[in-house]
């Protein structure tokens, strides 16, 4: 049916894309989950030319989608079963969000934004694509969203300076979180997995989002 609805442009940009993540991404269900998302409907009509690049596109409000290989490669870290329950910081789109439920058809997504306006676009298109297990709520002065918790992975899809002592907290014991650590200019993807005695990090290489704002985040101004 997606195949249909793209002229052939987006067609073979599709195509290419795919072919180039299969060579770096090894867990096929993530990549399945990924193809099953059309990508070209969670961005400005004026961007959807670009929308099977490999590369983050501007979204509005100074937001960005993710580039696809980085969406596949936090997906894929997170080791999702088909019944976790997912929370998301920094919904943006709602893209990474289709993704995850996707993953966790059984399971449920919660996707916190802080932009009205693109949180109220990313419940639209969310809906209209018929996503049943995915929630989009509105940033608080809280980070995260901890009275729908505890969960099995978080994905933070924006810059933190530091680790969140509250999302580590908002994770069940083995639960998974994947999110960017640095400054403003560069970050590096790091996946944290909570234990019984604490935490345990691993590295998954540098990458570029933009800053969260508000508690445990970059100032605003």
């Amino acid at each position: 049916m997606l195949e249909r609805e793209l002229d052939k442009k987006l067609l073979s940009d599709r195509n290419e894309l795919f072919s180039n993540l299969r060579r770096k991404i090894r867990a096929i269900p993530v990549l399945r989950a990924m193809e099953r998302v059309p990508r070209d409907v969670f961005v400005p009509i004026n961007e959807r030319p670009l929308a099977y690049r490999d590369t983050p596109l501007a979204i509005g409000a100074g937001q960005t989608i993710s580039q696809p290989y980085i969406v596949a490669l936090i997906t894929e870290a997170l080791r999702l079963q088909p019944d976790d329950r997912v929370l998301e910081v920094g919904g943006g789109s709602g893209y990474q969000a289709a993704v995850l439920a996707e993953m966790v058809p059984k399971g449920s997504v919660v996707t916190v934004e802080l932009v009205r306006s693109l949180a109220e676009r990313a419940r639209e298109t969310l809906s209209e694509l018929e996503y049943r297990n995915i929630v989009v709520e509105d940033s608080s002065n809280y980070l995260g969203c901890s009275w729908r918790g505890p969960y099995d992975a978080i994905v933070v899809s924006a810059a933190m300076p530091r680790l969140s002592a509250s999302l580590i907290g908002q994770l069940a014991v083995g639960g998974r979180m994947v999110a960017p650590v640095g400054d403003l200019e560069r970050q590096e993807l790091v996946c944290v997995l909570r234990t019984g005695e604490g935490i345990s990090i691993r590295m998954l290489g540098p990458c570029r989002f933009v800053p969260l704002l508000g508690r445990e985040a970059f100032p605003s101004s």
